[in-house]
Parts: C-alpha cells; sequence; structure tokens
C-alpha cells in the first residue's frame, strides 16, 4: 500500500507541471464550447430565412432549446475526452519507462503493479476533472446563447424538462461507463510496446479502426466497449439523446442494447487492466 502511495504521488506531482494532463482537463470543454458559439453564429441566417417562410412554433420551439445543444456540446467533448485518454494511457508508462523514470520508483521499492495501478488512478482523476470542466462549461455556455424549457407545439408540451434532464443522464451515464475500459486499453498497448511513439500510434489506430469497422459487425459490435462510447462514428445512446430532447418520435431504443452498455465496459476493463499487469511483471524494463 505504501508503494501504491508513493506511486499515486509521484503521478500527481507530474500532472501538475506537464501540458498533457491539462490538455486533458481543459481541452474538451474547449472545443465544445467553440463547438456551441460557431453554432450559433451561423444560427441567425438560418432564423432569417425560417422566418421568411413562415416556421412553425415547433421548429422555433427546437431552435431555441438549449438541451439539444447542451447535449451536442457533450456529445463532442466526450469523444475527444475518450482518444485523448486512451492516447495518454499508451504515452504513460511506455515514456516513463523509455526515459528510465520507472527505475526510480523500482528502486524506491515500488512494485510493478502498484506503478500501473497509481497510472490508471491518475488517469480516472483526470477524466473526471475533465467530465465536470465539460458538463459546466457547456450546461452554461448552451443556457446563455439559448434558452432551457420543454418541448412545445402548438400549446402543448411534447417533453417535460423533468423527462429531457431524465434522458440526459441516463445518456451521459451510458457515455462515461466506456471511458474506464479506454483508458486500460491504452495502458495495456503501454506496457506492450517498444517505444512511446509506437504506444500512442498503435492506442488510435486500433480506437479508430473500431470506430470505423464496427458497423460492419452487426450484432457482435454490440460487445465491444468502444461501441457505446461518443465517438467520430457516434452510435451511442447519446447521440439517440441528442434527437430526443429536440422532439423527434423516430428515435428506436432498444433495451437490450442500454443493458449490453451497461455491463459490457466492465470486463473489458478487467480483462485489458489485468493483462496489462501480467505483461508488466515479465517485461524487462
Amino acid at each position: 500500500m505504501n508503494g501504491l502511495l508513493v506511486a499515486i504521488k509521484s503521478e500527481i506531482f507530474v500532472a501538475l507541471r506537464t501540458f498533457a494532463s491539462k490538455l486533458i482537463v481543459t481541452a474538451p470543454a474547449l472545443v465544445a464550447a467553440t463547438q456551441l458559439m460557431l453554432v450559433k453564429l451561423t444560427e441567425a441566417g438560418q432564423q432569417t430565412r425560417d422566418s421568411i417562410l413562415g416556421g412553425g412554433s415547433f421548429e422555433q420551439s427546437v431552435a431555441n432549446n438549449a438541451y439539444g445543444f447542451f447535449v451536442d456540446g457533450l456529445i463532442t467533448g466526450l469523444t475527444m475526452l475518450g482518444l485523448l485518454l486512451v492516447a495518454q494511457g499508451a504515452y504513460s508508462f511506455s515514456y516513463d519507462r523509455d526515459v528510465g523514470s520507472i527505475r526510480h520508483l523500482l528502486i524506491r521499492r515500488v512494485s510493478r503493479s502498484s506503478v500501473l495501478t497509481a497510472k490508471l488512478i491518475h488517469l480516472h482523476l483526470l477524466a473526471l476533472l475533465s467530465v465536470l470542466l465539460l458538463l459546466t462549461t457547456s450546461y452554461l455556455l448552451s443556457g446563455m446563447l439559448w434558452e432551457y424549457g420543454a418541448i412545445v407545439e402548438d400549446g402543448f408540451e411534447l417533453i417535460s424538462e423533468q423527462e429531457i434532464r431524465e434522458e440526459i443522464g441516463l445518456g451521459l451515464r451510458l457515455a462515461l461507463v466506456p471511458l474506464p475500459a479506454a483508458i486500460a486499453l491504452g495502458l495495456l498497448i503501454s506496457v506492450s510496446t517498444q517505444s512511446a511513439t509506437q504506444a500512442v500510434t498503435t492506442a488510435l489506430g486500433i480506437t479508430l479502426a473500431i470506430d470505423i469497422f464496427k458497423g460492419l459487425l452487426g450484432d457482435i459490435a454490440n460487445y465491444l466497449y468502444a461501441s457505446f462510447q461518443p465517438s467520430l462514428i457516434d452510435q451511442s445512446y447519446l447521440q439517440s439523446v441528442s434527437r430526443i430532447v429536440r422532439g423527434y418520435s423516430d428515435v428506436l431504443i432498444d433495451d437490450s442494447v442500454l443493458q449490453l452498455n451497461m455491463w459490457v465496459p466492465f470486463p473489458a476493463l478487467a480483462l485489458f487492466f489485468t493483462a496489462g499487469l501480467w505483461i508488466v511483471q515479465r517485461r524487462k524494463i
């Protein structure tokens, strides 16, 4: 336990002084904020056109409802966060091994498993801070640029604010569940490759390959943790939430897929991290 605490303190000490940690925490929120402001800037022309063409109250309600844009910001930010976490996971151990800093911890009687566990904990802390900043930034900025409210058509409330918040909460939980598995995958690649550069390129390559080809796997894709993670080719439930909170009624939700979303990432996390521990105990450092 003392060895693990020493390793965690070392990770925190380095994190406070490196650009990579600050990037993980701040970049998702900054990108989401940039997206929201660009959307607002381009919205004026669309609203002018709709007013000329006599757009209905439903279109106006959807256009001005902040909840949809809030979810869009979350999707963009979480997509970037997933890529940053798997890349940093791949970089962290391999870089420390390349420069020899791992040996300094081993000399202090810190076990290899403690080093890897400390990196897992450290990356989860960065992810937590990043998600909190993303949520705060996206929510406040969406509220400043648009108005939060229920979806109303012709005076009838189609979706209440409580229902919207519940759907967003569910979508957010389901989107966050795969992130620990992504971190563990990065760490597994980090201890398996020969250099930090090779580790990062391999981790991002595998992540993007899964994203591109998961649509070809059919139902098998539902057993991949990455299928439920917001991504460049997004099939996560949060994408469906973006349509639901805009009042679209053509969103089909498969309860069995949502159940898979809740448990599939956890065996992946255990498998990746256990394999990483097994490899790091046997590799020469």
